[in-house]
């Protein structure tokens, strides 16, 4: 018989959320293993004794960690998403009939919180990846990625000389309604961050590099008009984000990004450090700060660090020499354009001297140091007389009257490294690396919401970052758990299994004798 649904409002209705959501739900799981009441603590501080009730701590957090664990960047398309879900309402302590906040009250409240309570809530649930074994410590794989800011390249502005910057703000002020278009509304850069900082080196280089760029783009639409040039955090800055950096990744197009310093461990692929830095900066320049905050956080656990997993950007002997220092062991290859030595010279230990094949000496002068980034190197040199009537002084030396070798002052640090790499430890920690860190930076960019910050500035982009490795370390801690209690389900059964056997042997053994 043909059935047929007509459906008629009741006038009352028992309803409970609880019902509607199964026990093998993730969000409930999710519920009931976090723990969230020491926030209202930790958070009080940051309101008044007066005035309309905010919204809950608890409740802000859970409802960031569910726009990552569904991918959704946009707080206001967060909020319509919670409200279709059931499980996501129950998650949030809400019942069927209350109204979730809204999108421009979890805009303010990640404002109001500091980075500290972000971090705390990290360490959380950190601490919980290690209270179940999920992380060792002593292998820590590192790496860095470009993640897109909140502004875009239309928005930039060019920097001005200092003397000059009033009288461009005054320009700027009386600017038409047509010539504002596509412009920043608000300038929320400082006069810091509008004012030039390039020498006259680095900007006639720009220059070049501006017609070059031209040149080779010459098939590109708009590369030829008047207004294309390229861009440099030397001459541009963004009003609408100043934090925000120009970078380029071979084959991509050059936007306003991030760079998120990111270290995992090796044991399950947990997140035990993420944070924000300028695009601008190389991996090598991070590396310090990373280990800086990363040792204490494990020692603070009860892991030990030991071994540093990094790929060639975060090469440096400055980085070699202060992992040393630290008693960690590095696993990074150096650059390709590394060499150790000049070719033709061979080292002589004894004498700190490099002997060219014609059997000449180029001794130790000094240690330089580079003003701009603090790098040393030794200077090696010869003789006038030594070359006076070399052979090959044309070819090795040149037009100088002796000839200058310039050699890293890191050169052991640089010659055990190289050591370590090519052992085969070395090249099992590269494969561990390469499986361990990427394609965790390629989850949370893809699947966990890091695929743009949503938010203004270099600490909101921070704790856009902890959030969203929070959703990440927690997804794989309710993994974990399930996985662990199967395998001790199954290990279970196949004791007993073992032990019926057994016994029934036994008995058939006494039934015969």
């Amino acid at each position: 018989m043909q059935g047929k649904k007509t459906f008629t409002p009741k006038l009352f209705n028992t309803f409970q959320l609880s019902d509607r959501v199964p026990p093998t739900c993730f969000y409930r799981q999710l519920k009931d293993i976090l723990d969230l009441h020491f926030l209202y603590k930790l958070t009080g501080q940051y309101y008044g004794e007066c005035g309309q009730k905010s919204l809950d701590p608890v409740v802000f957090f859970k409802i960031c960690l569910v726009g990552y664990l569904e991918n959704i960047i946009s707080d206001r398309k967060l909020i319509d998403h919670c409200t279709m879900r059931l499980d996501i309402i129950f998650f949030l302590d809400y019942d069927i009939d209350e109204e979730l906040p809204w999108h421009s009250t979890v805009s303010r409240t990640r404002q109001l919180f500091p980075e500290e309570v972000f971090e705390a809530l990290f360490e959380k649930v950190l601490s919980m990846c290690v209270g179940k074994g999920m992380v060792a410590g002593h292998s820590q794989a590192i790496d860095g990625a470009p993640i897109k800011a909140n502004a875009s390249m239309d928005s930039l502005e060019l920097k001005i000389p200092a003397d000059e910057l009033e009288d461009h703000l005054a320009k700027v002020r009386f600017m038409s309604a047509p010539d504002r278009k596509r412009k920043a509304l608000n300038n929320k850069a400082s006069a810091t961050d509008q004012t030039i900082t390039a020498s006259p080196t680095e900007l006639q280089s720009l220059e070049s590099r501006t017609k070059k760029w031209s040149k080779d783009q010459d098939e590109r639409p708009g590369a030829k008009h008047i207004n294309a040039k390229y861009t440099s955090n030397k001459t541009h800055y963004s009003p609408t984000d100043p934090d925000a950096r120009i970078s380029v990744k071979p084959g991509k197009a050059r936007k306003l990004n991030y760079q998120s310093q990111l270290a995992v461990d090796t044991a399950n692929h947990v997140i035990t450090y993420i944070g924000a830095s300028f695009a601008d900066l190389k991996d090598n320049q991070c590396l310090p700060d990373i280990i800086a905050k990363l040792k204490p956080r494990l020692l603070k656990q009860g892991l030990f660090m030991e071994n540093v997993l990094a790929d060639t950007g975060y090469s440096s002997g400055q980085n070699y020499a202060f992992l040393e220092r630290e008693k960690l062991t590095s696993y990074i290859p150096p650059h390709g354009t590394y060499k150790g030595g000049p070719d033709g010279f061979t080292y002589d230990s004894q004498e700190d001297a490099w002997v060219c094949s014609q059997g000449k000496s180029a001794r130790f002068r000094r240690v330089k140091i580079d003003k701009k980034n603090f790098n040393r190197t030794r200077i090696y040199t010869t003789q006038t007389k030594d070359c006076r009537n070399c052979p090959i002084k044309e070819k090795c030396k040149g037009l100088s009257p002796e000839k200058k070798i310039t050699i890293t002052y890191f050169k052991e640090e640089y010659d055990r490294a190289i050591a370590r790499v090519k052992s085969k430890t070395g090249r099992y920690m590269k494969g561990k690396r390469q499986s361990t860190v990427e394609p965790v930076f390629g989850t949370l960019t893809q699947f966990m919401g890091l695929r743009k910050i949503n938010t203004i500035g270099i600490k909101q982009a921070n704790k856009v970052m902890m959030i969203s490795a929070m959703a990440y370390n927690l997804k794989k801690y309710l993994k974990f758990t399930q996985k662990r209690t199967t395998s001790m389900a199954r290990s279970l059964k196949k004791t007993l299994n073992h032990l019926c056997d057994l016994i029934l042997r036994i008995f058939c053994y006494e039934m015969v004798f």
